[in-house]
């Protein structure tokens, strides 16, 4: 069955929380998950001043609605993390770290912003990732 190849190539920085390139081969479908906040199924906010717990929650939102297309963290080819200015990306990181470690993890963006569209949201998580069969 065909997979995701992802690359860290020597010269570039070696980290057990990304890489940098990732080759998705033909066959594949493609599945796009739009940013996940830290709200719950009633649209309000979990963690409230908190970007760990805000963090965890969004990820769990994310892999929500991974799974709603038949996919799972480890079939994602990329995340993108957006943070709040001021707040602690380290931390952010330290609480959802865990759940996307691998020998072959997929490609990370962060970016800092000035605000997210859900008021009182830290962080805002969203994923491409790619199935086969």
């Amino acid at each position: 069955m065909p997979r995701i190849q992802r690359i860290r190539p020597e010269g570039l920085v070696v980290s057990p929380a990304f890489s940098h390139v990732a080759i998705v081969p033909p066959g594949a479908t493609t599945i796009y998950v739009g940013g996940q906040n830290a709200v719950d199924h009633n649209g309000l906010i979990v963690g409230e001043g908190d970007v760990a717990a805000q963090s965890a929650r969004a990820l769990a939102n994310a892999k929500t609605a991974l799974a709603a297309a038949g996919a799972t963290v480890a079939d994602v080819v990329q995340w993108t993390v957006l943070f709040v200015d001021g707040v602690d990306p380290a931390a952010a990181y330290g609480a959802i770290a865990p759940e996307l470690a691998s020998d072959e993890p997929a490609l990370v963006t962060g970016a800092r912003v000035a605000a997210l569209g859900v008021p009182g949201a830290l962080v805002e998580i969203s994923a491409v990732a790619a199935v086969f069969g």
